[in-house]
């Protein structure tokens, strides 16, 4: 089968489309023939070796995580699935950007009926990840929300979670994704110089009670400055300001599970969650998607379709 890997930590040349020995799985195992595996910006950190000290790599590596497909054979103890079931999921092994990946049982549930494959392989990593976000601030009717990268991977999703639970959202993102906003929800708000004051507008009052940065790059200290008490700001990308402050980290590994990536997929299947797909490439350009994941400019998700 072909999969992604790479020898070493760099820059998007290191990773190479190689055919490896196809997996058999073992006991409470199911191997899935992918159709569609999400890439995310976490997989560019750790192939740079920026997360080494948290996430090393061991090589050669392979990466990804978000999956759906069609179950091709499952191992002993497995009763929930067989060959031929269409899936959507997740491993933990770093291996979902290939034609075909081990995945726990435990990880898997049967495809809805109105989630698409890109849908589906788009869900585990972004979606628990916002999921786990919009938890940890804990938003509800009366409360103003400000999401930082909003129409990206992640704030595509927190933005319709945090209006789901009731309350008003100040999304920032450039002026090409306002109208997304608009449609969902939020209020749109350009990010760059001004922004405070922007928000400011924007919010009732003035006043914002909550924050959840998904970019980084000095958006914590933006809440600190807006009054957010830091119980209630929460970044998954600049620890060293949640240090610095005392703010939350919370993120995927928060909220990890089957059950919340079965509880999203449910509303996608209701049309009650959209999931934006920005572009879907076959895995032998895996390196073209990274590069446009990378200008951080993608509204929703970019998809690898075996």
């Amino acid at each position: 089968m072909k999969a992604v890997r790479f020898d070493e930590y760099g820059a998007i040349e290191v990773l190479r489309v190689v055919e490896v020995d196809r997996p058999v799985p073992g006991a409470g195992q199911a191997l899935v023939r992918v159709k569609a595996a999400s890439i995310n910006p976490g997989e560019v950190s750790i192939r740079t070796g920026a997360l080494h000290e948290k996430w090393p790599a061991t090589f050669p590596s392979g990466e990804g995580s978000d999956l759906a497909g069609i179950v091709e054979e499952v191992g002993a103890d497995v009763t929930g699935f067989s060959a031929g079931d269409e899936v959507i999921g997740f491993t933990d092994d770093r291996a979902s950007h290939a034609e075909f990946v081990l995945v726990e049982a435990a990880n898997l549930l049967p495809r809805p009926a109105n989630v698409s494959w890109e849908q589906g392989g788009s869900l585990y990593v972004a979606g628990t990840t916002a999921y786990a976000a919009v938890r940890a601030v804990a938003p509800g009717p009366g409360d103003t929300v400000v999401i930082s990268a909003a129409a990206g991977g992640v704030g595509t999703f927190a933005v319709q979670l945090a209006r789901r639970a009731g309350a008003r959202v100040i999304g920032l993102a450039s002026e090409a994704n306002h109208q997304w906003l608009t449609d969902h929800g939020a209020i749109p708000v350009t990010y760059g110089e001004g922004v405070a004051d922007r928000i400011r507008a924007a919010a009732p009052g003035g006043k914002v009670d909550a924050f959840i940065d998904t970019f980084g790059d000095g958006y914590v200290d933006l809440a600190i400055g807006l009054g957010v008490a830091p119980e209630r700001i929460d970044t998954i990308k600049d620890w060293a300001a949640a240090a610095k402050y005392g703010v939350k980290t919370d993120a995927n590994a928060e909220a990890a599970t089957a059950e919340v990536v079965a509880e999203l997929a449910a509303l996608v299947d209701k049309g009650e969650l959209d999931i934006p797909i920005a572009r879907a490439y076959p895995l032998d350009q895996v390196r073209d998607a990274f590069r446009e994941l990378e200008k951080r400019h993608t509204r929703g998700k970019i998809v690898l379709t075996p």
